[in-house]
């Protein structure tokens, strides 16, 4: 059979996939599935294009689900996008040159679904061209109609079982993108500032006051000294004289002012951050929120009225100044919480809003955590600390217009909120009303016009992916899920979320078994960012260097970790699919007439095989425990240094000249051709899908009558090839072999060049098992005539090679 000399891999990567997404390989029926194994698929955020991060851990899950269906699974795979959250406004708005807050509702709804749909295919061919294996032909979207019903009923079934509530308290608020958002949306980030020194007086006297947000000055209802500290002890139940605003606040003890920071007095503010929060509930202080929901000041800021925040710090600190009210300034770096979308530092606004109840039901969340089985286990601890240091209810409410509405109304006589019910799903408030009327009576409603969170929506991916308000049987039957897949970085909320679902909706863990990936670095360990300029777009290295060979540079990475990106990775996958593609021309035209080999093998035959037994049971293992990139390893080792470097040469004597050394002989080494290529090719196949499939398309797939190598047996153990003493001999060969080599190297000779003698020296046992393959050492490193001697040897040696030119 005549191959072609090259191997194209654009061509190849469009060919097959467009021949799996033709013959629809990889659709399953989950309700027939006898042996299934279910993916939470993680749904990409519809924010722009697919980038390097992107490619890297959705080819780590994918090698996990091509392994799964060689090993006889049906593997449910699905494909969805999450796209009704800010990222996606925020694209919608970028694409289309408007802002949404200066549009109708409706208008810019219709907007976002226009934009999304016209991107849709380009957005999602990025995912096609890694080679991903999901079931493309139907896919989900996290505002589609069904996903819409499927989170609404999840609300409406926590609001019947008492999980949530609506409050009027301080939340968590990004004034950039004029919403609230949830603790878990937060980041530290350490940023400049300034401690300024300001000037209190109490009771005639000066007090010293170091705060870096003195535009919080109007909102000061208090100030707080330690109870054990002495030196303000007699302050405390006076009252003090706020700087500027000149009001009196009261002076109030609490054990959580630290003395040690600054001069131990500390203002309270409504809000400057979680502390001031819990002095104004434990001491029932006054509210005067000063901060509108745009970052502007109000009202109470008096002349500051409208400044931004910077704005009006600057303007504080200036009149302070003049006033002789600012004592000194020093510049600091202190850790900032800020919106993880945008990088906002965050306020703290009092709004009313609908919440999950979570502060009560930390043991439950950390007994799920204890449930699941995570990859790796030192992840575990990142969930398990975020439980135990959660502070905050999950505000699921959202002042945005594209998402998933509330189903709910609010009655307009008596206020009271109202439900809907669970057949009524899914509706609209703007355009529906409720089927019955208020408890008190009255028909008359007003929508509520506020969205719930994307996480709120996100975290029913199990439901939402398996069509559980379609087929609640197969739901029931499948869940908890086989495998969620998924990064580091959003453990604290996907699964997070995802989990607090399925305990207070299911009673029971989303998933059996988490797998998680890290990040992608650049080549400097810094993390990528377009804003930094260190990005790399997936599509160039696709363009470059193609699917295999980006997807053996991700196999590369230990599970969890973080990777710095390296080209050379990528050269080294492109070589790979070279070596593998000649090394496959090369056995392919030996296997032109070969027919399974029922006589005895040879000694070298047998070690091969007895090298793939072991190369698959540890490959299998690893990869049953999600680790793919110990697999790739074994394997790239394996096919570069035994098969290639080793076992081919060693065979090509007998394969071309079988009138010499035996037909026999030459059936035997295709015997291990055979098996050593195909066991090869299906350990990179869930890794290097293209090239697998190529190879196995031009001679395996007529042998095994499989359309597709993914769909074929995950290799078995050979059991022609069990023999010890082959598997001793062999390694004594490839040391003789490799002794041979090396000195033809030193001495700058050709591999080809004869040697006229070598002597072995060895143990009596060791030349009797030597002796079998003496044939098979000579011609492969072309001496003429090896003899036996009786040298001595050292502790740990078996055989001592003496070359004689």
């Amino acid at each position: 059979m005549e191959l072609p000399k090259h191997y194209d891999y654009k061509e190849s990567e469009r060919k097959w996939q467009k021949f799996w997404e033709e013959k629809q390989f990889f659709k399953v029926e989950l309700k027939k599935a006898s042996k299934p194994f279910t993916i939470d698929t993680p749904p990409p955020t519809v924010s722009g294009e697919m980038h390097l991060g992107h490619s890297f851990s959705y080819a780590h899950e994918d090698f996990v689900a091509r392994y799964k269906r060689m090993r006889g699974y049906t593997v449910f795979y699905p494909f969805g996008t999450d796209d009704n959250g800010l990222p996606t406004e925020r694209l919608v708005e970028k694409i289309n040159n408007v802002k949404s807050k200066s549009m109708s509702r409706d208008d810019f709804v219709t907007l976002c679904i226009q934009t999304i749909k016209k991107i849709m295919p380009g957005f999602v061919q990025d995912w096609k061209n890694l080679g991903m294996s999901c079931d493309f032909s139907d896919t989900y979207s996290t505002i589609h109609r069904d996903s819409i019903h499927t989170s609404q009923l999840g609300f409406v079934d926590l609001y019947n079982k008492g999980h949530i509530y609506q409050t009027d308290s301080p939340t968590i608020f990004c004034t950039t993108c004029n919403t609230t958002i949830a603790q878990a949306e937060l980041e530290f980030v350490d940023k400049k500032s300034i401690f300024n020194d300001i000037i209190f007086k109490i009771a005639g006297k000066e007090v010293v006051i170091a705060t870096t947000r003195p535009e919080l000055l109007p909102a000061c209802v208090a100030v707080v000294v330690h109870p054990d500290d002495a030196r303000f002890k007699d302050i405390i139940g006076k009252t003090a004289v706020v700087p500027l605003f000149d009001y009196e606040v009261p002076i109030i003890a609490d054990s959580k002012a630290d003395p040690e920071k600054g001069s131990g007095v500390v203002m309270c503010c409504t809000f400057g951050d979680k502390t001031d929060i819990e002095w104004w509930r434990d001491h029932n202080l006054p509210t005067k929120i000063v901060i509108n929901k745009d970052g502007t000041l109000n009202d109470l800021a008096g002349k500051y009225r409208g400044m931004k925040l910077l704005n009006a710090r600057k303007a504080m600190v200036e009149d302070m100044k003049k006033k002789g009210l600012l004592v000194k300034q020093e510049d600091i770096v202190h850790p900032v919480n800020v919106h993880e979308r945008d990088g906002t530092e965050v306020e703290f606004l009092n709004t009313k809003q609908w919440y999950v109840r979570l502060m009560d039901k930390k043991q439950r969340l950390l007994d799920a955590g204890d449930k699941i089985n995570w990859y790796p286990k030192h992840m575990k601890s990142r969930y398990m600390n975020w439980v135990e240091n959660l502070n905050w209810d999950w505000g699921i409410s959202r002042q945005r217009h594209f998402g998933v509405p509330f189903p709910l109304w609010y009655c307009k006589k008596c206020g009271a909120p109202k439900v809907a019910d669970p057949d009524q799903l899914p509706v609209y408030p703007e355009d529906d009303n409720p089927k019955t009327p208020c408890e008190c009576g009255s028909t008359s409603f007003r929508p509520e016009k506020d969205v719930m969170d994307t996480w709120a929506t996100s975290s029913m991916t199990p439901q939402i992916a398996m069509r559980s308000i379609r087929d609640k049987q197969t739901f029931n039957r499948n869940y908890p899920m086989s495998l969620r897949p998924q990064a580091h970085d959003i453990i604290r909320t996907w699964a997070f979320y995802t989990i607090v679902k399925g305990v207070l909706c299911h009673e029971t863990i989303p998933w059996k078994d988490i797998a998680i990936s890290g990040f992608v670095l650049d080549p400097h360990g810094n993390k990528m960012s377009k804003s930094k300029g260190n990005a790399i777009a997936p599509q160039e290295v696709l363009r470059d260097y193609g699917a295999d060979a980006l997807r053996f540079w991700a196999a590369g990475s230990k599970l969890g970790d973080d990777m710095p990106f390296q080209e050379k990775d990528l050269l080294t996958g492109r070589k790979t699919v070279t070596k593998l593609w000649n090394a496959s021309k090369f056995v392919i035209m030996h296997l032109e007439d070969y027919q399974e080999h029922t006589e005895e093998l040879e000694v070298m035959d047998k070690w091969l095989l007895m090298k793939l037994n072991r190369i698959v049971k540890v490959c299998t293992e690893y990869f049953d425990r999600y680790e793919y990139s110990k697999t790739k390893a074994e394997a790239e080792n394996f096919f570069w240094q035994t098969f290639c470097d080793n076992y081919l040469e060693i065979v090509k004597h007998r394969l071309y000249n079988p009138d010499k050394f035996g037909t026999e002989a030459r059936m035997s080494a295709q015997f291990g051709l055979y098996h050593g290529l195909l066991t090869v090719l299906k350990m990179f196949a869930p890794i290097m899908p293209h090239i697998t499939e190529e190879i196995y398309s031009l001679y395996y797939n007529k042998k095994e009558k499989h359309e597709t190598i993914h769909l074929s047996n995950w290799p078995e153990e050979i059991k022609e090839a069990e023999d010890s003493d082959a598997m001793y001999t062999g390694d004594i060969a490839i040391g003789i072999i490799g002794a041979i080599r090396k000195f033809k190297a030193e001495k700058e000779m050709s591999m080809k060049d004869p040697i006229s003698e070598v002597t072995i020296s060895c143990p009596k046992r060791e030349r009797g098992l030597l002796e079998r393959v003496l044939r098979d050492i000579q011609e492969t490193t072309s001496v003429e005539n090896i003899t036996f001697g009786e040298g001595e040897l050292g502790v740990a040696e078996k055989v001592k090679v003496n070359i004689i030119k």
